[in-house]
């Protein structure tokens, strides 16, 4: 198969393609994802097959409009209202039960719970509407690798593997959306991202659960990333805490002499007299630059196949800083410099 990389003005050609039962990689503003007709079993089956994805790992539908929501989801609660009327479309996945035998195991994972996403990108909310389907959205790249900011980032991962490539251009964010759970009594979040607890708090003026855990071997998670690893670059990522030395991290670097990868702050590699072997990209100044542009540095080692440890920046875990860390703690596999 021929990947094609599709603009803006062949969107009839991307919605033609998921009409008929093919994958198509559409833009958000949090990562790239991986499109087919989510109401097409076979299509949906093929999304697995893409990625290399455990098939007990739900999808994500995604939706251009709250009516499309509620052809699937068994009720939406007065404070799922309130936050769709806030969030959407934005980086908020909702999770919701579904009314019975609406959408295939495939896509649910056997549950009888779905999370539904309303993106914030125009030309993916045009192609599900001219395609007249909602569409299964995952992350557009090779299960466990880190997720596609770029139409680029898809197709060195899937070109081969999917019918084609909607561009518009490197997204906004740079990290999945937040799934919140809306099924249970008490919300709860799955996966932290750009909207917050406190974001969510302040809309329903209620406590919200943090859920995050990882799901035993013989469970199926309610959301993705909650139980295979993800995020993953060829090299080990290592994380620098907070209270942790960069010059140690520099004279640890100058003891080694194979080439080691850096992320960091601007005014952390500004600060330190850096050994040669040292192979630097910046994380730009603040938390909001570092979630936009974690996965892309991470994809960027994987071009310099003699790097084998990257060293990069932790963060204290607030705001959109938690979910950074989460995408980070599973890049790492949760290891630390200090381990070394």
């Amino acid at each position: 198969m021929k990947t094609q990389m599709l603009t803006r003005d062949q969107l009839d050609q991307a919605a033609a393609f998921i009409r008929q039962g093919e994958l198509v990689s559409f833009p958000t503003e949090t990562v790239y994802g991986l499109g087919a007709d989510a109401t097409n079993e076979a299509a949906v089956k093929k999304v697995y097959a893409a990625k290399g994805r455990p098939s007990d790992n739900p999808l994500i539908v995604t939706v251009s409009s709250e009516e499309m929501v509620k052809k699937y989801a068994a009720n939406i609660s007065e404070d799922a209202q309130k936050l769709i009327d806030k969030f959407w479309p934005g980086s908020l996945t909702m999770i919701f039960n579904l009314k019975p035998n609406v959408l295939s195991k495939a896509v649910t994972g056997g549950l009888s719970t779905a999370a539904f996403r309303f993106p914030k990108n125009q030309l993916t909310l045009d192609l599900i509407t001219k395609a007249g389907v909602p569409i299964v959205g995952p992350s557009a790249n090779t299960s466990g690798k880190p997720s596609p900011t770029t139409a680029q980032h898809v197709f060195h991962d899937l070109n081969g593997k999917i019918a084609a490539i909607l561009d518009d251009g490197p997204t906004t964010v740079g990290v999945e959306s937040t799934v919140l759970d809306m099924s249970v009594e008490t919300p709860s979040i799955l996966r932290p991202g750009a909207v917050t607890k406190a974001d969510i708090e302040a809309v329903i003026h209620r406590n919200v659960m943090d859920e995050r855990h990882h799901v035993g071997t013989d469970q199926t998670p309610k959301a993705p990333g909650m139980k295979y690893k993800h995020y993953a670059p060829n090299a080990q990522v290592y994380i620098v805490d907070p209270d942790d030395s960069w010059l140690d991290v520099a004279k640890w670097i100058e003891k080694h002499p194979q080439p080691i990868g850096v992320m960091a702050f601007d005014n952390i590699i500004s600060s330190i007299d850096w050994p040669m072997n040292a192979q630097i990209i910046t994380l730009g100044s603040n938390s909001r630059t570092a979630s936009h542009d974690l996965f892309a540095d991470l994809r960027e080692f994987d071009n310099h196949p003699e790097i084998k440890i990257i060293f990069t920046q932790g963060l204290k875990p607030s705001g959109i800083a938690e979910a950074y860390m989460n995408r980070l703690n599973k890049s790492a596999g949760q290891m630390h410099f200090k381990q070394l």
